[in-house]
């Protein structure tokens, strides 16, 4: 019995081994491949992470992210020993960028160059500065900012309407050009970045700037308070000394009719014989007008071009011109009434704007145009309009300094028909320019004073109006200050008057400079001469020279006079009114508003003559209580003619200066001389 017992436990035991092997055996088999071939390796570390870039500049900015990157620069010849004059070309990239919630409408990007940078090419925006714009364009008559503005992207869309579009809510502007010094390592770079929009506050990304670029971010001001919503989503017309509308009233397929109208809103500027210009960007040009001409005729870069590829049986022996920067100018008044020429509202004014102080009418000029377009622009709802406008006068105007046009809401018509309602026009532009003088520029009038207690006229200034290479070759003195004068010799050119001036410092024992200074070189001249002074009022007396041999027709003047002017009563030969701002607006009344040209004298010999205008102006002390006249109170600080600041005197005349011991009669005697010849002169 118990040799069974161990032999039925020796078959369990049999049984347990072969059950555990075929289940080793069969675990085998069914194990995936992979795992079963695996190795049995020691754990190894985890590899470590590549550490996260930095986050770039735009990614940080939610307002409007601006940059400046420099591309690339090069040495260029000539090759110059001092640095600061030696050359290199440059490629930059400005980028305007719209993180924020709202759209950026007719953006002006500001850039401070400060290496003389000479703009060669620019691409994908042009400058703010349109009457300055031909190329190669030099910064440095701007003077803080260059100022750049989108074309044809002029506004910026946000990045949550646009599904983050770079087309749309982006700007890029590609510059080429030449800048002086800075060599490497020194990196150019401009100052900083701003916008031209004063409802955002620009600051710089600290840590970015200065290896290659400049990136600022822009925000809202809080403090800012922004004007009333227009309801048509344009911007407001924007004030100016002179605005340009250009309204499209009729929309085709390849063309449209634009209304061109010119506006003078300065109270002392004026344009006389006005050229307006601009410059196509895509292709345009203009079939046919009225109320105004281009100053030159052609057609042959419309027949040569793409323009006559495209419409290739198109007339272009009628059309007026396809210059990609005309220049247009007024009609006269007799070709008002021409059913193909005129007939135009506020046209054929020969080019004269006035101030609407003097003239509401007249401050005002308008032409129509007809425009053609071409490819891509081919579809009715394209409309864009010309850059970079100018304007400009003839003789004796300020200058201006024009915009790029801005897109406001639709200008405003009366009915044809003659109903009492309004017609809108399909989409309108506005172009502002104000009065400027351009760096180095000089005046193109001046002033000079005397007075009856004094014996001497303080003249012009030396070079008052500039001087020429020719002026200073013939050995005067640029620097030196003017000499005093006679009275008489104000009746006289400048180079008859070198005699008249040197007996007079001889008898006033004044030094004369030597070599002696040079002309004022002006076209006008005005003295202001302070004729009396008692205890209830004072006069002066103000008379115009035109040395010019053109005339000046419907002329105006302007004088500013802090101290006095509460104090004026009237003028006698021209008309005089307060206009505000302390300044006195003057003008020839009828038969006195033409001012002749210089003339030859009556004699062979004698010195030419020029034309003149004399009037007295009187001023009453009861408004003006310690007005001190004979300190200088009586004279202007600024005089304006025909809208041109003139230049002003150095000095003035006071009772104790340019004295000698002669009597006081003496000074009596002159300027009496003086009125009796102006006199004679006017009955000649």
């Amino acid at each position: 019995m118990m040799d069974y017992s161990r032999s039925w436990a020796s078959v369990l035991l049999f049984l347990l081994v072969f059950l555990l092997s075929a289940e080793s055996s069969w675990s085998d088999r069914t194990r995936p491949p992979s795992i079963a071939a695996a190795p049995e390796l020691a754990p190894t570390p985890a590899p470590a992470l590549a550490p996260a870039p930095d986050p770039s500049p735009e990614s940080q900015c939610n307002g409007i992210y601006l940059s400046y990157f420099l591309e690339q620069r090069e040495r260029i010849h000539p090759i110059t020993r001092n640095p600061a004059d030696q050359p290199y070309s440059f490629r930059a990239t400005a980028t305007v960028l719209n993180h924020g919630t709202a759209d950026l409408v007719s953006w002006t990007l500001l850039v401070p160059f400060r290496h003389d940078e000479l703009l060669v090419s620019i691409d994908g925006g042009v400058l703010a500065n349109g009457s300055a714009s031909a190329l190669p364009y030099n910064t440095t008559i701007d003077a803080n900012v260059t100022a750049f503005s989108g074309y044809p992207n002029t506004d910026l869309k946000t990045p949550i309407e646009t599904a983050n579009d770079l087309t749309l809510i982006q700007a890029k502007i590609s510059l080429v050009g030449t800048l002086f010094g800075a060599p490497p390592p020194a990196v150019p770079l401009p100052e900083f970045l701003d916008l031209g929009d004063p409802s955002y506050s620009c600051a710089p990304f600290p840590g970015f700037n200065g290896s290659g670029s400049v990136d600022t971010c822009c925000l809202r001001d809080p403090n800012y308070v922004p004007k009333p919503v227009n309801v048509t989503g344009y911007l407001d017309r924007r004030s100016g000394d002179l605005t340009i509308a250009y309204d499209v009233l009729q929309s085709f397929e390849t063309n449209y009719l634009a209304l061109v109208t010119i506006e003078n809103h300065n109270p002392v500027g004026r344009l006389d014989h006005w050229d307006l210009s601009w410059e196509w960007a895509r292709g345009e040009f203009i079939s046919s007008m009225r109320g105004a001409y281009p100053t030159v005729v052609d057609s042959s870069d419309c027949i040569f071009g793409k323009q006559g590829q495209h419409y290739k049986d198109f007339d272009f022996t009628k059309v007026l011109s396809c210059k990609q920067k005309p220049v247009i100018s007024d009609l006269t008044p007799w070709q008002y009434n021409d059913t193909n020429l005129g007939r135009i509202p506020h046209c054929c004014r020969n080019g004269s704007l006035l101030p609407p102080e003097m003239d509401q009418e007249q401050s005002v000029s308008a032409f129509q145009i007809q425009v053609y377009k071409m490819m891509p622009d081919l579809n009715r709802s394209v409309l864009f309009p010309p850059v970079n406008w100018n304007i400009s006068g003839s003789g004796l105007n300020p200058d201006y300094r024009c915009g790029q046009p801005i897109r406001v809401s639709p200008a405003q018509f009366p009915d044809p028909s003659g109903l009492d309602s309004e017609s809108l026009a399909l989409a309108s532009w506005q172009v502002v320019c104000n009065i400027t003088r351009p760096r180095g520029t000089s005046p193109k009038c001046c002033v000079s004073f005397s007075a009856f207690y004094n014996d001497s006229v303080v003249p012009c200034n030396t070079c008052a109006c500039g001087c020429s290479a020719s002026n200073r070759t013939r050995a005067c003195n640029a620097t030196a200050q003017a000499m005093l004068l006679p009275p008489e010799a104000l009746l006289v050119p400048f180079d008859n008057r070198t005699e008249k001036t040197l007996a007079w410092a001889h008898i006033k024992h004044y030094d004369v400079p030597s070599p002696l200074p040079c002309a004022d070189n002006c076209g006008v001249s005005i003295n202001w001469h302070v004729v009396t002074n008692y205890e209830k009022g004072w006069s002066a007396r103000v008379t115009l020279f035109n040395w010019r041999e053109d005339q000046f027709a419907d002329w105006f003047m302007a004088a500013k006079m802090e101290k006095a002017y509460p104090g004026f009563e009237q003028m006698y030969s021209f008309n005089g009114t307060k206009m505000g701002n302390d300044t006195i607006f003057m003008v020839g009344m009828p038969g006195l508003n033409y001012i002749n040209g210089e003339t030859n004298g009556t004699r062979d010999g004698d010195p030419r003559v020029p034309g003149k205008q004399q009037s007295v102006i009187s001023f009453t002390k009861k408004l003006t209580p310690g007005i001190d006249i004979l300190a200088g109170d009586g004279y202007p600080s600024k005089v304006y003619f025909n809208g041109e600041e003139c230049s002003m005197p150095d000095m003035i005349p006071t009772s104790w200066a340019f004295r000698t011991s002669r009597p006081r009669i003496f000074t009596a005697l002159g300027f009496l001389l003086l009125a009796a010849s102006l006199v004679s002169l006017e009955l000649m």
